[in-house]
């Protein structure tokens, strides 16, 4: 992650979006259950160039309103960049991954402050086998999670390792592109988002499949950030797509050789999770990031 090499497609634009109106999401709601779990053990290699920056969302209309996402400021530069990373052993990943959390809540930190709001921050819980959370206690067999309940993020180092040895899954980027998504889910129950879901329809597939996508898209919005930043390295762009390709929900059914249904799926296509990542990291802005419009 270091040496600009990537550079993103499309232009971040000239001046800044008007800031986000406090009174749009002064009534935050209260934290609710946990959404879907976020995360799968699956893999193959995706397609080395990324995909078009324009997004794909699905065709339904939502009750859930996404104009606070359109008002936020483009994605500033934040003031922690993190140390090349060591992967070979638990301490080192375990070490790299803090270092990933907290440049990520910096970006965003600094990006609630431009638009006048105080950021709440998330804490990062490395566990093994299984761990006890206000959403319940959950096992590894989940994958990694985000819980709005203690607005903690939860990543399994074993979940990395079955990636890397068993699906071809590897590489800091493809790392980082799964802490990003699960801080992702975070800003979404910050902005109240979180909440709006739960009441518009929990359990809804088609509402579940669109607050997956956007945190992929959040995920690549700080994606543009280590571009910008230079931290980028030749194919850590296509590591973090290979990472979106293999928790696709065609892909993941495919694998466990069960039908392709999309009125099944919680988190979206492999083409889906690619194209919203690469939207977030083409244009840079939050804003970009509505996945309910219709």
């Amino acid at each position: 992650m270091h040496n600009a090499h990537r550079r993103p497609a499309a232009s971040t634009g000239s001046g800044r979006p008007p800031r986000l109106r406090l009174a749009a999401i002064a009534a935050l709601a209260a934290i609710l259950a946990l959404l879907s779990a976020c995360g799968s053990s699956a893999g193959t290699k995706p397609a080395a160039t990324p995909a078009p920056a324009t997004p794909a969302p699905t065709a339904s209309s939502s009750p859930v309103d996404g104009t606070e996402i359109d008002q936020l400021p483009s994605v500033p530069s934040p003031t922690v960049t993190p140390s090349p990373p060591d992967l070979s052993t638990p301490a080192g990943q375990a070490a790299f991954l803090r270092q990933v959390f907290t440049d990520i809540q910096a970006v965003w930190s600094k990006d609630f402050a431009a638009s006048g709001l105080t950021y709440a921050p998330a804490r990062l819980v490395l566990f093994q086998s299984q761990v006890a959370t206000a959403c319940g206690t959950e096992s590894a067999e989940v994958g990694p999670f985000y819980c709005p309940g203690d607005r903690a993020v939860y990543l399994d180092l074993q979940f990395f390792q079955s990636l890397a040895k068993q699906f071809g899954v590897s590489g800091d980027f493809a790392e980082a592109y799964v802490v990003a998504h699960e801080v992702g889910h975070h800003i979404q129950n910050l902005l109240g988002i979180t909440g709006r879901v739960s009441a518009a329809g929990q359990g809804s597939n088609a509402l579940s499949v669109k607050v997956e996508l956007q945190a992929d898209c959040f995920a690549g919005v700080w994606a543009h950030s280590t571009y910008e930043r230079k931290l980028l390295e030749p194919g850590d762009i296509e590591e973090a797509l290979k990472a979106a390709q293999v928790v696709g929900d065609d892909y993941l059914a495919r694998a466990s050789n069960t039908a392709v249904d999309p009125d099944s799926w919680t988190h979206g296509s492999s083409a889906q999770r690619q194209q919203w990542f690469t939207t977030g990291y083409h244009d840079g802005r939050p804003e970009a990031c509505d996945t309910f419009a219709g």
